[in-house]
């Protein structure tokens, strides 16, 4: 404790930011608890644990591997480096070496060599895939088990290493995506693997949440019909049983798995981990045995909550002044927008990036300036970050942003420069977007010690081996406690103690919480939440399946039952499947799954190339592309400094040259919303308005939520005084969804006492808490919403309040709301009202991806105008 102790005091700079530190949570170790190896696990392979240093299991990890050796299908929600990869390993490998040693034994047991047990690794990332692909090939090694053959699978495999993998390996380690885009429609190459499937290892599954978890969950569902259909058993070969009901001896004597594949989930800590893994997987939750209580050893860790200072005031007027051309920017949209591809909004964009400011320059008195902004937190992390690499420490750096990362990381090696050259070496950033082997090479470089500190994006918050870190700085709050606790696992693994700090953001939501500790560290945890039969998600699953293999009516009950049947009679009535006696068919050419993202993601990846060598130098997803490599953008790519030469979205590549330069570069955008169609219309209220219209009306239907990047500007580093800015032309962006909105009269307005100043802040206030508290009545999560209020909407012709929902086409959650608009909007007039607050905090009106800094805000007003709103009703 006492090196947590020497950090901490390391981040204070011996008193002189004492100030910043707003609480301490001292969260106590815990012993661990060890048991026997299971008598099943195969000898080979527990001497192999054993030189790799686990000389006993923890108490969790054989529970779950007892179960799912039984064959039950088993949920693992423990804690960050808690060693879950054991408890499914340990029963998939034994049965791989059981099945080849029965073989052996008597080879009329199994059909032929080909037959023998195989497992399947999923994960939500293809970084994941190759780490565990490198920890059981140390962990075969050093058990000498070789014949053991595993691979990774997944679109950047070259087809000849495929046809390898489908005709010998015993374990293939994959992502989702391929799984559908892939496996699953060319099944028929995958036989053997599919007909001796005995495991199937879902990683991470606190990942899969919302439509993507959907989506998984139903490509799982289909992963079970095919293993059914392949099932070795002259019984169960094609007869769509997804599970014999018997358990199989070897003749070696050991019990093996049942026939069809037992599903393993490891998943952070969660809430109802049964439900959700039972969801996922496509069985009853009283299927499933869950593993929870963490019998793996934690040092004590220390959680400090972080205020960044106040800026000085000739600096805060500078500030002021930036912010206020921004604001005449948004106020051209005439709306407030919640984005939910811009979690975190203005900050996360770099817009108040690095000012660059040192903690004591602040020559005058706070209590006389007690509204001026505070310094960014990406600058404070960086100071934060150099203290911490001086004094040795190992440390992982957590940002809300690609530019987030990059700036840290930069900004901590000119930090460390004057103080020692060889330093700045030991800093890097790490983030989606870089080539498969720089993060490889950065994660090796991690875990040898090379790398001391590292400014990362959440790509490593999933489960990647990187262990013996000291402490964690958390810049933002992530967005869930999950992914809180996950990333704040990352300090102190191996049961050592670790230090973890939070610094907040400039906005409410992140001031809010290092104010009020007991809403990070004493409030439960959210539930994995998702929804499969979901109609908008299903139908593209269930013609997949059709395209895979006739969806008969004894596979309805794995769909969803009657919502199943319903969707088939409805593809079939517009000719998309064909039905016959013998179940549903797709006879289109076409892949079925081409036609379905899981990811909800559109558009070709655009590839960032120096232009004077043909250097691949990294991605940027298509939806981030207009923004960030325009023409003229800077493009920063491991501490070097680019310039976009050339920007063609119609070659999906931006070509780069090398260039040292003083400024940054920071796109501007606006965003409006269009009604296209009103499919259902309701009104609120027998009062008829100056407009002729009822006082309050509620309507659903298809929406167009248009962005485009208009402008971008160049800011002096670390300044930020802006030197010029350059229009654009770039297309509009159009996403096509489905929209729920509800409308309010003037006299209404009037009579809530809600005047024209009030108006946004009290509307923006309740699209907040509406898209809060949808989840409840939807099955969708908050990230699957976005919003728009504003005082006076060009089609409506009233002030509106928008929810629609973020995926093309809409995925059902915004027709709930409509459906269930009373019940909806009471609870979110309840939740504002009773939330003790003064103001708003984020249990109530802020939002943790809100597009304008959760400003303006009006709890009172919102609270007065849906009083008013559900009087009508």
């Amino acid at each position: 404790m006492a090196r947590v102790d020497e950090l901490l005091d390391v981040l204070l700079a011996g008193g002189r930011r004492s100030g910043q530190l707003t609480h301490v949570e001292h969260i106590p170790a815990r012993e661990g608890t060890q048991a026997d190896w299971p008598t099943w696990a195969d000898p080979s392979l527990v001497s192999g644990y054993k030189a790799l240093g686990v000389d006993r299991p923890w108490v969790h990890q054989v529970e779950a591997a007892e179960a799912a050796w039984s064959g039950k299908h088993t949920v693992v929600a423990t804690s960050t480096g808690s060693g879950k990869s054991l408890a499914f390993w340990l029963p998939a490998l034994t049965s791989v070496r059981g099945d080849r040693a029965d073989a052996a034994f008597d080879p009329g047991r199994i059909e032929s060599a080909r037959d023998r047990g195989s497992v399947l690794y999923l994960s939500p990332t293809k970084a994941l895939a190759a780490d565990q692909l490198a920890s059981v090939t140390r962990l075969l090694s050093a058990s000498r088990a070789r014949d053991v053959r595993v691979d990774t699978c997944d679109g950047d495999t070259p087809f000849s290493a495929r046809k390898w993998i489908q005709d010998h390996a015993d374990v293939v380690l994959t992502n989702p995506d391929y799984l559908h885009f892939s496996m699953l429609p060319n099944h028929a190459r995958w036989g053997r693997f599919l007909r001796s499937l005995r495991y199937v290892v879902v990683d991470e599954g606190h990942a899969f949440r919302g439509v993507f978890g959907a989506h998984v969950s139903l490509v799982l569902r289909r992963l079970q019909r095919l293993a059914a259909y392949y099932a070795p058993s002259s019984a169960t070969r094609g007869s769509g049983r997804s599970r014999a009901a018997v358990q199989q001896r070897s003749a070696s004597g050991l019990l093996l798995p049942r026939v069809g594949p037992t599903f393993v989930v490891a998943s952070a800590t969660t809430a109802d981990p049964a439900v959700s893994a039972g969801r996922l997987v496509g069985v009853d939750p009283s299927e499933v045995v869950a593993v929870t209580e963490d019998a793996s050893p934690a040092g004590r860790k220390t959680f400090a909550l972080w205020e960044p200072p106040e800026l000085p005031r000739y600096d805060a007027a500078s500030f002021e002044r930036s912010r206020a051309d921004r604001a005449d920017g948004d106020a051209a949209v005439a709306a407030l927008t919640d984005d939910p591809w811009d979690v975190g909004g203005a900050a996360d964009l770099g817009l108040v990036d690095d000012l660059g400011l040192v903690d004591d320059a602040d020559p005058v008195d706070a209590a006389a300036d007690a509204d001026r902004p505070r310094r960014s937190a990406t600058a404070v992390a960086a100071d934060l970050l150099a203290d911490l690499t001086v004094h040795g420490a190992r440390t992982l750096a957590f940002t809300r942003s690609r530019r987030g990362a990059e700036s840290v990381a930069t900004t901590t090696q000119e930090h460390l420069r004057p103080v020692d050259p060889s330093l700045p070496g030991m800093v890097a950033a790490y983030r989606g977007g870089y080539l498969p082997e720089e993060r490889r090479a950065l994660e090796a470089a991690v875990r040898s010690g090379e790398i001391r500190a590292l400014a990362t994006t959440n790509a490593l918050e999933l489960g990647v081996d990187i262990s013996g870190l000291d402490a964690v700085l958390i810049i933002g709050w992530p967005g869930t406690r999950v992914s809180l606790w996950q990333q704040a696992g990352r300090a102190g693994r191996a049961g050592a103690d670790g230090l973890v700090a939070f610094v907040a953001r400039e906005d409410p939501l992140d001031t809010f919480l290092v104010h009020n500790p007991d809403a990070i560290f004493r409030t439960p945890i959210e539930a994995t939440v998702f929804d499969p039969t979901n109609p908008y998600v299903l139908a593209g699953h269930l013609c997949a399946a059709a395209g895979e293999l006739p969806v008969r009516t004894e596979d309805l009950p794995l769909f969803g039952g009657d919502a199943a049947r319903t969707l088939l009679d409805q593809l079939t009535a517009r000719g998309t499947l064909r039905h016959r006696s013998s179940g549903w068919f797709w006879t289109h050419h076409e892949n079925a799954a081409g036609f379905t993202n899981i990811r909800g993601e559109g558009g070709t990846p655009v590839s960032v190339v120096e232009s004077a060598t043909g250097r691949l130098l990294g991605t940027v997803d298509a939806a981030a592309a207009d923004g960030s490599v325009h023409t003229g953008a800077v493009y920063v790519h491991q501490g070097e400094t680019f310039v976009v030469e050339d920007y063609s979205i119609v070659d999906s590549v931006a070509l780069v040259g090398r260039e040292d330069v003083g400024y940054g570069t920071w796109s501007r955008s606006i965003t409006s919303i269009d009604v296209i169609e009103e499919k259902e219309h309701v009104d609120w209220g027998s009062q008829v308005s100056a407009d002729g219209r009822p006082a309050v009306e509620w309507g659903f239907g298809t929406v167009e939520v248009h962005s485009q990047v208009e402008s971008f500007q160049r800011r002096r580093m670390p300044s930020q005084e802006v030197l010029g800015t350059e229009p654009l032309d770039l297309p509009v962006r159009t996403l096509r969804t489905a929209a729920v909105w509800w409308t309010v009269s003037a006299e209404l307005l009037e009579d809530a006492q809600v005047d024209a100043d009030e108006a946004p802040g009290a509307l923006h206030a309740a699209e907040h808490a509406s898209i809060g508290l949808l989840p409840l009545l939807a099955t969708c999560d908050r990230w699957d919403l976005g919003g728009v209020s504003t005082a006076m909407h060009v089609d409506t012709e009233r002030a509106t309040v928008f929810v629609y929902d973020a995926f093309p086409g809409g995925a059902g959650f915004a027709e709930r709301g409509f459906g269930l608009a009373e019940q909806w909007l009471a609870a979110t007039r309840e939740a504002i009202a009773t939330c003790p607050c003064a103001t708003g905090c984020p249990g109530c009106v802020q939002s943790p991806k809100c597009g304008n800094g959760n400003n303006p805000l009006d709890k009172a007003a919102a609270v007065r105008l849906l009083d008013a709103v559900l009087a009508q009703r």
